[in-house]
């Protein structure tokens, strides 16, 4: 799995590894236009399959496919209801994501 990880590491180098591998991660999750676009829709709100379908007028193995890959890494969280499930983006860890691409390619940047 390619679960994105938290947690601190105590080595200073080890840390920098750490935190870039979860940047590799976070990127290739968010790369795809159609998991962006599924993202937003998740941004404010819960959502099942079929709704995210109609929003956006494609296939609902295509939306599933990405949503898949979007819970790997955490970054949408579930809800069931009865035998539907509902989607909502994670953004605790979106937040958390942005700041550590910061901590590792603009740390002159960061606020102190």
């Amino acid at each position: 799995a390619h679960r994105l990880v938290t947690g601190r590491l105590t080595n200073r180098q080890s840390s920098i590894q750490f935190l870039f591998m979860d940047c590799v991660t976070f990127a290739k999750a968010i790369a795809d236009e159609t998991r962006q676009e599924i993202m937003r829709a998740l941004c404010c709100q819960w959502l099942c399959v079929s709704d995210i379908v109609d929003q956006m007028n494609v296939s609902q193995p295509t939306v599933s496919h990405h949503l898949g890959i979007l819970r790997e890494v955490g970054l949408v969280r579930t809800r069931r209801e009865g035998r539907q499930v509902f989607y909502t983006l994670n953004q605790e860890l979106m937040a958390s994501c942005c700041g550590t691409l910061i901590t590792v390619f603009a740390p002159e940047q960061q606020q102190a």
